[in-house]
């Protein structure tokens, strides 16, 4: 068996809910060890649209809910942490678009009047024209109005490689994941035979977190899966767009992203309401066609005929909530020495970190002294997913 190794904190899952957790509990004093069974990201994480949330386009029909309550201070704190003036130093990674939008394009009468009369919009929300258009909708043609959001859009690969980099010596690639038992309780886990001690262990990875709680003999936190058919497009004649699309219920019809790829076009990767039920039943083909139309009849000037298209399905990662409803706020359950998080949204990762440094606080729990790591085998950063599933 290989040489135990000792550390305050073993964490289970390297997208970026583990990995910005990892940093923070660096920063703190803390020393850890990041275990991941495939690559950095590889999840949900960089199949995410990198959009920092604010909470606005839950409040769609003006209601303060507790997904906007939780996440309204998320932009700030990127932004603070990008700037390298936050918790963390995350100058490095790449931001696409300093705000996203909300793009109207019809008539903004009835689903945006309460809205933004709502307290729940908690930052300006100021009209754009012109010049200031996000460059698709700058046509003559386009008859819409659009609306600036105070919220990020970042470039997933890059955050990932930084946070990495924030990991220093901590990350381990590790397959094979059983507990570690002393007294009957768990003292840590054994990786691909290598045993490793914790004051804590934080399960963190995504839909990872089911088998890992039942290796580990545990039937609690259930977990729910909510899933996505994601659309991708990437074409010449594309121009960067960030924004929801809103329709007349209470999702955006679509959800738009632009992401640069390695030939050097722009891909836009389309969410929301498209990528939803009626998607997620879809084949790839049928859901590309549902595609196809609702991005002609939006933006008829677009020229989509050298465009090339690829669909992608997404599971997104859960505690299990009443009716499959979307968790408000990122959650952590605890038992005795096992933590398991899932940040519910890329925005909120922050809060799980945080939710994870106040258990800690309030147990008493404290950074230890050990002798440095040895040289561990690292898992890769996993690689951009269009570059990969489009030529």
């Amino acid at each position: 068996m290989s040489q135990a190794l000792n550390t305050d904190i073993l964490i289970v899952g390297g997208g970026i809910a583990g990995l910005w957790l990892n940093a923070r509990l660096r920063q703190q004093g803390f020393a850890t060890v990041l275990v991941e069974s495939a690559s950095l990201g590889g999840g949900q994480s960089v199949k995410s649209q990198g959009i920092i949330h604010g909470g606005a386009k839950y409040a769609l029909h003006g209601a303060l809910t507790g997904a906007s309550e939780a996440i309204a201070d998320m932009p700030r704190r990127w932004r603070e942490a990008l700037a390298g003036t936050g918790e963390l130093d995350l100058r490095g990674a790449k931001v696409l678009s300093q705000a996203h939008y909300l793009w109207s394009p019809g008539t903004l009468a009835g689903n945006l009047t309460s809205f933004f009369a709502s307290k729940a919009v908690r930052t300006r929300v100021d009209q754009v024209k012109g010049a200031d258009l996000p460059p698709a909708l700058q046509d003559p043609k386009f008859k819409g109005k659009v609306y600036r959001l105070n919220e990020l859009v970042l470039d997933v690969p890059s955050l990932i490689q930084r946070l990495a980099e924030l990991a220093g010596d901590s990350l381990l690639s590790g397959e094979a994941i059983e507990p570690l038992l002393e007294d009957g309780e768990l003292a840590g886990l054994v990786v691909d035979g290598r045993e490793l001690r914790a004051q804590r262990v934080v399960l963190s990875a995504g839909a990872g977190n089911a088998a890992l709680l039942t290796a580990l003999g545990q039937s609690q936190p259930l977990m729910q899966r909510r899933p996505l058919h994601m659309v991708m497009v990437k074409g010449p004649t594309l121009k960067p767009l960030y924004a929801h699309c809103l329709g007349g219920g209470p999702k955006p019809r679509v959800t738009v992203t632009s992401h640069p790829t390695a030939d050097g076009q722009w891909l836009w990767y389309l969410g929301g309401d498209l990528a939803e039920a009626e998607g997620v039943a879809r084949d790839g083909q049928a859901q590309i066609a549902a595609a196809q139309k609702e991005m002609s009849s939006l933006l008829p000037w677009v020229d989509f005929s050298q465009a090339h298209w690829a669909t992608l399905r997404v599971d997104r990662a859960e505690p299990a909530q009443s009716g499959l409803m979307r968790p408000d706020n990122a959650f952590l359950a605890e038992h005795k020495r096992l933590l398991i998080g899932w940040p519910t949204k890329l925005a909120l990762a922050p809060d799980l970190a945080d939710r994870v440094l106040q258990a800690l606080s309030r147990d008493g729990v404290t950074p230890g002294t050990y002798p440095p790591l040895p040289e561990l085998p690292r898992p890769p950063v996993a690689p951009t997913v269009w570059d990969t599933l489009l030529p």
